[in-house]
């Protein structure tokens, strides 16, 4: 055993005599609400115990339940391809941002650097993932107090973003698109596709982000609403391991994509001097329910000016770094057509056979919508991973709802949880 377990004889099981209570709002008579979102979308797995002094919240304890999935461990069954179709059922409202991050773990670890047609669609579908996740974000956040045709405006132009993942992968909602070195297919047509972005970033989006502003930044209730509601400082933010619009509202300047860029965000991503997408992260100061919608707006009007900088100018070559290597499955034509094609459809997918992959482990994230999303893997040299563990955002602002919402009033909680945007898969352990 790498640890022991001893009963700890200090520990007094009165909980209302421990210390970490002292600090806790004072409410004498209490009533205790089981507070979790009657939905099928939260999966059982977002639950919280409020402690209730009248309508003020006295003591919140979130529980993050279970769903059942067991996704960290299927890591460990699934080859570095094949697990593409878990992880993107995790943040499932912009999935091919998962996808993406998970295979830039695995290229980090086998050291595989993308071509630079890769790097670019990447780019623009990561920036599309982010769209697609603060539009659903700020609209609902908008609907959980009220204002349901914000709620439209937001969700309405994700439907677009869904026209173009059907159309780059096949799929409408989980595109599982992305495979180690390169994607599972290239783009069908670069011009349809090169249209379907334009016309949703130059007509749709500026529109959408128009109306909503609109509705709600000058909105005398929704202002009151999340003014000065779930602050939280810039120091209490670091301590909480706060990442992305929550930590940026909070005055933490820190983006993956500008502190340890990846794909078109760092310089010379083609090999011949390209210098990296110019945008800008936003920052705001109040740590409130106010600044992180706020934020979230600008991050999506800076997502516009990165796809609009590379979507013209997509690069001609492979998407696949290694197309003729083991790391992905050849074309079906060539399976049927040809005898190199057939022999490494077996050499990829025989039990005794696979990939040479290498001996250890490393740590790979990127920038996703809702802070850092990074893939923490142990390798052993077989074809799949010996440990996959996953740092999801929700996970780790679930914990920090406490420190958000006590001493709030129960009408609160909704606008509170709603800005932080979890994700109920997110939370499955």
């Amino acid at each position: 055993m790498p640890y022991t377990l001893h009963p700890d004889t200090g520990f007094d099981v009165d909980i209302e005599s421990t210390d970490y209570l002292a600090n806790h709002v004072d409410a004498p008579e209490r009533w205790v609400l089981n507070f979790g979102p009657q939905h099928p979308a939260t999966h059982t797995t977002l639950r919280l115990i409020l402690e209730l002094d009248g309508e003020r919240v006295a003591r919140c304890t979130p529980h993050i339940g279970y769903l059942h999935s067991g996704f960290e461990k299927l890591g460990e069954h699934h080859d570095y391809n094949q697990y593409v179709c878990t992880v993107s059922r995790m943040d499932y409202v912009s999935p091919i941002v998962n996808d993406i991050a998970w295979h830039h773990a695995v290229e980090t670890l086998f050291d595989i650097d993308l071509t630079p047609r890769c790097k670019v669609v990447r780019t623009i579908l990561c920036e599309l993932g982010r769209l697609q996740n603060h539009l659903l974000c700020v609209g609902a956040s908008a609907l959980d107090l009220g204002a349901f045709t914000g709620f439209l405006y937001g969700f309405n132009e994700r439907e677009f973003i869904l026209d173009i993942m059907d159309y780059v992968s096949g799929q409408r909602f989980h595109p599982d698109w992305s495979r180690v070195g390169g994607a599972m297919r290239d783009l069908p047509d670069e011009d349809v596709f090169r249209k379907m972005v334009r016309n949703f970033i130059d007509v749709r989006l500026p529109k959408a982000i128009k109306d909503i502003e609109t509705l709600l930044n000058r909105n005398r209730i929704f202002i009151d609403r999340v003014r000065d509601v779930g602050a939280i400082s810039k120091e209490d933010a670091v301590a909480w391991s706060m990442v992305g619009p929550l930590a940026r509202a909070s005055g933490v300047a820190r983006d993956l994509r500008k502190d340890q860029p990846y794909l078109c965000y760092a310089d010379n991503w083609d090999g011949q001097g390209a210098e990296a997408v110019d945008f800008k992260v936003p920052v705001a100061t109040g740590g409130d329910c106010l600044s992180r919608y706020l934020v979230r707006l600008e991050e999506m009007k800076q997502s516009r000016k990165i796809i609009d900088q590379l979507i013209d100018r997509i690069p001609a070559g492979p998407m696949d770094s290694a197309p003729d290597g083991k790391h992905r499955a050849p074309p079906k034509g060539d399976v049927y057509g040809s005898i190199e094609g057939t022999i490494q459809q077996f050499e990829l997918f025989m039990t005794n056979r696979g990939w040479d992959t290498p001996i250890g482990e490393c740590y790979g994230a990127i920038e996703g919508p809702n802070g850092e999303l990074g893939y923490y893997i142990v390798a052993d040299g077989t074809k799949h991973p010996w440990r996959v563990a996953v740092r999801p955002p929700s996970f780790i602002h679930f914990s920090a709802l406490p420190r958000l919402l006590e001493g709030h009033m129960l009408a609160d909680l909704v606008a509170v949880l709603g800005s932080l945007n979890i994700i109920a898969a997110e939370l499955d352990r």
